[in-house]
């Protein structure tokens, strides 16, 4: 069959595109940027598209041609564009795979999207769900719980960086959330079976794996996975992991945020039975998977530095911002003296210095607001690297200053190259 698949460039979609070229389907991937995805599915086609701007029937009808099925397993937790992806996006596609004649559908929701989760995530998943069963297409609506696999994104990476601290795990509230974690493998073999035809249509699963646990024994056993000895735990209050959530929706792409700490309160349990007899077979438990692929030494790195990268990222916008206004503040000698040792007009000090403030702040803002993790890191590399090529040649003293001035611009640089590297989630 053809089949395809919405986010495919997603923790979830890869896999399900990995599933399917197995299986030996016809795959064609919907991403964002699709230049990756190519060369790690070279059996797979694939079209980039920005899903919030595909709203319109006539914008799917092109990429509808000659497909069977289509797996939607896009979804954004926060932004503005949440009503567009899981809605909008939707209903102009339904309506042009009915003109299509596509046989399926397959969404991929979520077990939290319920009418007393009161969050905009909720609440545009619960829409987009509707939106489906009013279309009169055959469809398959699949509500897993949490996701995990050998790599990890979002609620999993998060996950391994809490029990990967050192010294102590903190623990939101009691620990007691509840959840029935599933293999992305086994969620990805969910999602065939129903492209193929082999669940009864027009039905809403919940794919769970065969244990509930809490949180708290998420973290042990991720933290013994890790091999980093036993969890130490810290109760951490719900009001401020809330406020930690709220920082987090402030930033746009901290480790927490307020809708994800909902949907974790929310509950994520199901039925595994239920599941079991929908497919025929019972998914693997979390200690089977954790048993059978011990973690690496990637796996440690990972947990470690999941909330370095953040931190990183907020020391880096710090230093940019006190740059900015030190030199505003207090600037005025120095950009002097650099002007003079370069020969340049002494009218040329003032609009020197408060030009360079106001580039840090546009870095910084790149950095808070930027979308692209390797261009801020580029753009920093190459004003860090201009102003120490300047300073150095103007005034090559400062070399050999005891205070490092100069000298402390390499470990920034390297530290900005780290951030360029592991800033990135995806």
């Amino acid at each position: 069959m053809r089949i395809l698949v919405l986010g495919a460039g997603g923790f979830i979609g890869r896999h399900i595109v990995a599933e399917l070229l197995a299986a030996g389907h016809d795959v064609v991937g919907v991403a964002r940027t699709t230049q990756a995805l190519a060369a790690a599915f070279p059996e797979a086609t694939f079209v980039a598209l920005d899903l919030a701007k595909t709203v319109r029937p006539e914008d799917w009808s092109i990429h509808l041609t000659s497909v069977d099925v289509v797996v939607n397993a896009a979804g954004v937790l926060r932004g503005p564009h949440m009503e567009a992806v899981h809605v909008d996006m939707p209903k102009a596609l339904h309506a042009a795979a009915i003109t299509a004649a596509v046989q399926r559908v397959v969404l991929i929701s979520a077990i939290s999207a319920r009418d007393d989760v009161a969050t905009d995530y909720s609440i545009s998943k619960l829409a987009g769900e509707a939106a489906l069963r009013s279309s009169g297409l055959d469809c398959t609506i699949l509500r897993p719980s949490l996701v995990y696999g050998d790599g990890s994104y979002g609620g999993t990476s998060l996950l391994r960086g809490m029990a990967g601290l050192p010294w102590v795990v903190p623990l939101p509230g009691q620990g007691d959330f509840a959840f029935t974690p599933i293999h992305v493998n086994d969620l990805a073999q969910t999602v065939r079976i129903a492209c193929e035809g082999e669940l009864p249509p027009r039905q809403t699963l919940e794919p769970v794996g065969p244990e509930t646990i809490s949180l708290k024994h998420l973290l042990e056993r991720y933290r013994a996975w890790l091999g980093f000895g036993p969890a130490r735990f810290v109760q951490i209050p719900m009001p401020f992991m809330r406020l930690l959530g709220r920082i987090g929706d402030f930033v746009g792409d901290g480790p927490i945020a307020t809708n994800s700490l909902t949907q974790m309160v929310a509950g994520n349990a199901g039925d595994s039975e239920a599941f079991a007899r929908a497919i025929g077979s019972v998914p693997r438990s979390l200690g089977a998977a954790l048993r059978d692929r011990p973690a690496q030494v990637q796996d440690r790195w990972h947990a470690r530095l999941f909330f370095l990268a953040p931190a990183l990222r907020a020391t880096l916008i710090l230093m940019w911002l006190a740059s900015a206004w030190l030199g505003l503040a207090y600037g005025a000698p120095q950009t002097e003296a650099l002007a003079r040792s370069l020969g340049l007009p002494m009218a040329w000090a003032d609009p020197l210095r408060i030009g360079s403030s106001v580039l840090d702040i546009l870095v910084a803002a790149e950095l808070l607001f930027g979308r692209s993790v390797a261009r801020a890191a580029l753009v920093q590399l190459v004003i860090v690297c201009g102003y120490t090529v300047a300073i150095g040649v103007a005034l090559p003293q400062l070399w050999l200053d005891p205070l490092g001035p100069l000298l402390k611009n390499l470990p920034v640089m390297l530290a900005i190259a780290v951030y360029g590297v592991i800033g990135n989630k995806r």
